[in-house]
């Protein structure tokens, strides 16, 4: 494909831009834009995706803020109305017995104990699924309360006083209350009123956002994950069997991810029943994903949370380990897709100052923490992360939103190529891990919807997202990705070509042999067919250069990122006239590579560390590379420029230096090489034109 080609896709591409967004700026158009060179991009790819790439080197709401609305909101004109009658149930005494025996206190237990015993009224705060009902069943229980009854949470405030009603202990949990319906002094002094009069007391258990203004509060902290596990385990078994469970395997690695109580409460029952030999450590350890799939579940198909929250929540399964900004930002754009799947009548109304980040990532049963972010300008230091403690979540979250809730397919798809469109390579990379991700689940269709229109676009961006894609997805193992990639790589469509050369150049790491082997078939191929073609006009000329480019790109990522094995195969294949060009070609692109820290050549490196550890064979090939592009008359000119930056490396660098005074003899064996080379050393200049003092001492050794 022809450079103005892509430019006329990459055009296009932007004139349909989703809803009606800002084109990009027609910058981002240029040549050095649309083709990221392929060691920069195979950086970006490991700096910016999911963990799992390595082995290549709760509620928001709408129209009001905080708390809870149920039902309808009644209003009543008139006369005074008729006191309410009770809405309020007894709580089984077994119920709160059997609760007691293996409670454990919070760290803020004893502050709320006080607080009820002193003013008979408790509002204790905490978020969902922390075991907060618990708690304030137990903070009744610890002052003696034989009765206990449970409020209706619909009651309003005002009429909340004409419950307590008798001398018990009452439970009102998740009170709504919310900056448009407040809990007022007036209220406050009523409810400690009747309890005073009753003897009576209350606990109210409310959202962390709940708006309780200047009314004392305690905030419900739950007791670790070992504290409750020992407690529910040692209640059946004793102390001395936890002892020993408790150093297994699979009790270490539940105990180091977040857990509701419920959880840890039946992990406590699996673990009971292993030491009663009736299940082994295999089920056991099994319980981890089941209870990760059965959360993913109740987040996904109940109503709470809301729907911006769940978009968040697949936000963060995409953006895991990523900024947390980044997440909220695009998940937005999420929501606005899945809101107008579910109710087109409804435009989606995002609040713009009404999450906590707190609450969302603890909804989401996440960790916030800082950390540095991989930029193209750099490292990025002091950036707010956010993850999900267990690892698994967002592979699951994937895979159940794909294949259980197929309606949220187009909102997804539409959300996905959108990210690959956005310019940071962060958003580019993770789209690609996702797509990724959703062709382990269904390959079939995440082909369909994501790789093959990417590696067909006419935009060199989208085959890139494509590349990475696939790359990812046999790095998950997903079957017949090799399959896809060798076919491609010798198909006449050259996008889809350039794709599977792309990333059988990333998958070397692991898969070299197979990369290697479709590469070389393909390059025979080509070769073949361009000799039998005898009749080129100049576009053809520009494709084969083009051509030319991705395969030499895609043996440089092999040579650097798999070395001796690689770089046996193209030196033993240098006599090859369909392999000679594109591997010289390939090595002095990897003569341009540097190193992050310290800036000295790759290759030049390379060769420092064959001679260090005596491997004769490795700096043979290097140097027989070099002496092959040296003499080779449409390469002399670049190896000469690239020699020329060594030297000048060598000025500041001892090591480059050191290498260099091994690596110029060799290369000047032959007097053609020996004058080109001796030239160079003498006429080498910095900027400043003065002199390389490393030119001079390197002159010496080869005169």
């Amino acid at each position: 494909m022809s450079q103005e080609e892509a430019a006329t896709g990459t055009t296009t591409a932007d004139e349909n831009a989703q809803d009606g967004e800002q084109k990009q700026d027609t910058a981002a158009d240029s040549p050095e834009q649309r083709r990221q060179e392929a060691w920069a991009a195979r950086r970006a790819l490991i700096a910016h995706a999911p963990d799992f790439v390595s082995t290549l080197i709760n509620r928001d709401q709408f129209g009001q803020t905080g708390g809870h609305h149920y039902g309808d909101t009644i209003y009543h004109f008139g006369g005074r109305a008729d006191a309410p009658r009770s809405l309020s149930g007894p709580i089984p005494k077994t119920d709160v017995d059997m609760l007691a025996a293996v409670f454990q206190d919070g760290p803020s237990f004893q502050d709320a104990l006080t607080r009820l015993r002193t003013d008979r009224l408790v509002f204790l705060s905490g978020g969902h699924e922390t075991g907060r009902r618990s708690a304030a069943l137990m903070l009744l229980h610890r002052l003696g309360v034989d009765r206990m009854r449970s409020l209706d949470p619909h009651t309003s405030v005002s009429a909340l006083p004409d419950q307590l009603d008798s001398p018990d202990g009452y439970l009102l949990c998740d009170l709504a209350i919310s900056r448009n319906r407040p809990l007022q002094e007036p209220h406050l002094l009523a409810l400690r009123e009747q309890l005073e009069r009753t003897g009576a007391r209350l606990v109210i258990t409310v959202e962390p956002s709940a708006a309780l203004g200047d009314i004392p509060s305690v905030r419900w902290e739950a007791p670790s994950a070992e504290d409750i596990l020992r407690s529910h385990v040692t209640q059946a078994t004793g102390e001395a069997a936890w002892t020993k469970l408790c150093g297994l395997t699979p009790v270490k690695d539940f105990l180091t991810q977040q857990h509701r109580p419920r959880e840890i409460e039946r992990f406590a029952q699996r673990l009971v029943a292993l030491h009663r030999g009736e299940i082994d450590e295999e089920r056991l350890a099994a319980y981890g994903e089941t209870a990760v799939a059965a959360q993913v579940t109740r987040w996904l198909t109940g109503e709470k949370p809301e729907l911006r929250d769940k978009a968040f929540l697949i936000s963060l399964a995409v953006f895991d380990k990523a900024p947390y900004a980044v997440t909220a930002e695009l998940s937005d754009s999420l929501f606005a897709r899945l809101q107008k799947i579910e109710d087109p009548a409804v435009l989606p109304r995002i609040p713009v100052f009404g999450s906590s980040r707190e609450e969302r990532l603890r909804l989401a049963r996440a960790a916030g923490y800082i950390d540095t972010q991989v930029t193209e300008w750099g490292p990025l230091e002091g950036q707010y992360v956010a993850a999900f403690r267990e690892e698994r979540t967002a592979r699951i979250l994937l895979e159940e939103v794909w294949n259980l809730h197929p309606s949220a397919r187009p909102a997804l798809v539409e959300w996905i190529h959108r990210l690959a469109e956005d310019r940071r390579p962060l958003v580019r990379t993770r789209a690609a891990s996702a797509a990724a991700r959703l062709a382990h689940a269904d390959l079939p269709s995440a082909m369909a919807h994501f790789i093959e229109p990417w590696a067909e676009a006419r935009n060199p961006n989208s085959w890139l997202t494509a590349a990475n894609a696939l790359t990812m997805a046999q790095l998950l193992s997903v079957p017949t990705i090799l399959q896809i990639l060798h076919h491609w790589c010798t198909d006449e469509h050259d996008s889809r070509r350039w794709t599977a050369i792309r990333a059988f150049g990333l998958l070397g790491p692991v898969h070299h042999e197979a990369a290697l082997a479709a590469l070389l078939d393909a390059i025979h191929q080509r070769h073949q067919r361009h000799r039998d073609d005898v009749d080129r006009d100049d576009e053809d000329a520009e494709d084969l250069e083009e051509e030319a480019l991705q395969f030499a790109e895609a043996l440089q990522l092999l040579l650097l990122a798999v070395r001796e094995p690689v770089l046996t195969a193209l030196a033993e294949r240098l006599h090859d006239r369909a392999v000679r060009a594109h591997a010289l070609f390939a090595f002095l692109q990897a003569c341009e590579q540097h190193e992050d820290d310290n800036d000295r050549p790759l290759v030049l490196d390379w060769y420092a560390q064959a001679l260090a550890n005596d491997d004769t064979e490795t700096a043979r090939y290097l140097t027989s590379f070099w002496q092959e592009a040296l003499s080779d008359r449409g390469r002399t000119a670049w190896a000469l420029r690239i020699l020329r930056g060594w030297v000048l490396k060598a000025d500041h660098d001892p090591a480059s230096e050191s290498a260099l005074a091994s690596l110029l003899p060799a290369l000047v064996a032959a007097p053609p090489n020996h004058r080109r080379v001796s030239h160079l050393l003498r006429t080498v200049r910095h900027s400043d034109r003065e002199p390389s003092p490393a030119a001079e001492r390197l002159l010496t050794r080869i005169s």
